[in-house]
């Protein structure tokens, strides 16, 4: 008989020992806070997104006895300023802020943690900076190609969730309706602030009622948080609309071959309707070399108890590396 594989649980909730501020261009200044122990493993954790900030839980994937545990809240959102701000705020500036964090903070090598959109950033922070990387733990993987931004935002997602979906394209005009990127992004740059708002809650309630297995209340609950909703949404459409900035839409899969001798774990809840399972399977093809889970009854959020546990547990793995 097969044995049943018990996953470690998250780490108790702990506050940073300090909280700073770093101004990265004369626009711009993100926010950073450590925690754990200070002469620990080194590890930045890279949030969602774009535009989702971080929070208190997002420590407890990491031992802090074991790790010296960075968050930092990328350009224009969580309690870096300004505010949701658009300018200066791409893929590139991100990982090369990510780079002067590392270096303010004296930091030869740490282990990169990010999933969903911090799985972009990490993976393109690593194949630009492969020489800074101790290991990689991703989850949720997203790679930017307009395929996978058409299947949540155009069509795809929407056949799963018909009722929910109809509640995310309500804001827009049928006739805006064959390029809702682009509609919402219109109204989320412009001046109606009424517009803009309703615009930021319908498209954050979107991605938070998809985004795990079982629908959770509290999880949607927040896209009425103007404060959050607001850079999530302006943010998020900013970079999609955008492509993510990178000349070639293939730019992360297509250089996994710079990042294949570093240590990794790739994490893909098999149900994962808003970066589906597809990307992760072809950076697992590609990236044979890391280990590669499927959580068999998750969908895309981290703190969906199987995909929790095998974050904590891939973090377990590298905490001595």
């Amino acid at each position: 008989m097969a044995s049943i594989e018990v996953l470690p649980e998250l780490y108790p909730e702990i506050q940073p020992y300090d909280t700073g501020f770093l101004k990265v261009s004369d626009l711009h200044t993100i926010y950073f806070e450590q925690s754990g122990n200070a002469s620990g493993n080194p590890v930045i954790y890279l949030h969602g997104g774009p535009g989702g900030g971080t929070s208190g839980n997002d420590r407890r994937y990491f031992d802090p006895e074991s790790y010296r545990i960075i968050l930092m809240d990328q350009r224009g959102c969580g309690k870096s300023t300004p505010f949701a701000e658009l300018k200066e705020n791409t893929t590139w500036t991100l990982v090369e802020d990510i780079e002067s964090l590392r270096k303010h903070l004296g930091i030869e090598k740490w282990v990169v943690f990010g999933g969903s959109w911090g799985s972009t950033l990490s993976l393109t922070y690593a194949e630009e900076y492969p020489e800074r990387v101790k290991a990689l733990i991703l989850r949720g993987i997203f790679t930017l190609r307009r395929k996978e931004l058409i299947w949540f935002y155009q069509e795809g997602a929407s056949i799963l969730f018909p009722d929910i979906y109809e509640e995310f394209i309500e804001p827009i005009p049928e006739v805006e309706r064959g390029d809702l990127m682009s509609a919402y992004h219109r109204r989320l740059t412009g001046n109606d602030e009424e517009a803009k708002v309703r615009c930021a809650r319908a498209w954050s309630k979107w991605e938070m009622s998809t985004a795990k297995l079982i629908l959770d209340n509290e999880n949607i609950a927040r896209a009425e948080d103007d404060h959050f909703s607001i850079a999530f949404a302006r943010i998020e459409c900013q970079f999609f609309v955008n492509g993510g900035w990178y000349k070639n839409p293939n730019h992360i899969l297509d250089n996994v071959e710079k990042i294949r001798h570093i240590p990794g774990v790739i994490v893909q809840g098999r149900y994962d309707v808003v970066c589906p399972f597809q990307t992760a399977w072809e950076l697992h093809k590609k990236w044979p070399e890391a280990e590669f889970h499927t959580v068999p009854d998750s969908g895309h959020s981290a703190r969906e108890k199987g995909v929790a546990g095998r974050l904590v547990a891939a973090a377990d793995k590298f905490r001595n590396i």
